[in-house]
């Protein structure tokens, strides 16, 4: 019988984009309004997780159906094998990148949570000091934020959640760590993403037409 291979990699146009923070801005504070800010949920709070391994945890699993189930170009569910599997390694990466025992690296980095008032875990995202590669992700590099792993329940979504998230992670590169500019990766066929992250004043600085991403097929694997 025919071995099922683990992972299929597929070709993704890569855009880096950056956006430069405004002079004003608070850790966790309000976001810009839209219609989306008319529906938010009830005692909604945004923090990060500070290490807590039982949040990192609970956002791991949470991260693998709001984020991997709805990928892109991949499966709309997930099989049973695809959920385990990608559960158990978004736990370890979450605590490797935002626990509290990083080891000796850059100890900036944050895992933002995003609750509703039952304490219900509505959105993530991550954001952490790294080096990013400036010009055609082959030249130069900086020490930057660069966000990552923003995700919002199929639920709560079209509500502002990504752009309170977004935000609390841009307050925190400027506030606490100094930074006026954040960096994030996204695929160019994520046009829901694209399209936020430009609304919110995002540029392409480069894109990488030789990117390979890990997507969940229908057949069943990953």
């Amino acid at each position: 019988m025919e071995r099922i291979r683990k992972f299929v990699s597929l070709e993704a146009f890569l855009l880096l984009l950056l956006f430069i923070l405004p002079n004003m801005c608070h850790a966790f504070s309000s976001p810009v309004l839209g219609l989306g800010a008319l529906f938010k949920p009830k005692g909604m709070k945004v923090f990060p997780s500070k290490g807590d391994d039982s949040q990192l945890t609970e956002a791991g699993q949470f991260f693998t159906e709001a984020f991997w189930a709805s990928k892109s170009g991949g499966a709309a569910e997930l099989s049973k094998f695809q959920a385990v599997s990608l559960e158990r390694q978004q736990v370890n990466e979450f605590r490797r990148r935002y626990g509290k025992f990083m080891g000796p690296r850059d100890r900036r980095a944050e895992l933002i949570i995003c609750q509703n008032g039952a304490g219900e875990l509505m959105g993530c995202a991550g954001i952490e000091v790294d080096n990013v590669q400036k010009s055609d992700g082959r030249g130069q590099s900086v020490s930057a934020p660069l966000m990552s792993n923003l995700a919002v329940g199929r639920k709560f979504r079209r509500k502002g959640l990504a752009e309170d998230l977004v935000q609390a992670a841009e307050a925190l590169a400027r506030k606490e760590w100094g930074y006026d500019e954040v960096y994030l990766y996204v695929e160019k066929r994520n046009t829901a993403a694209v399209k936020l992250y430009k609304k919110l004043g995002y540029r392409t600085v480069w894109e990488d037409d030789k990117a390979k991403t890990l997507i969940p097929t229908e057949s069943g694997q990953l």
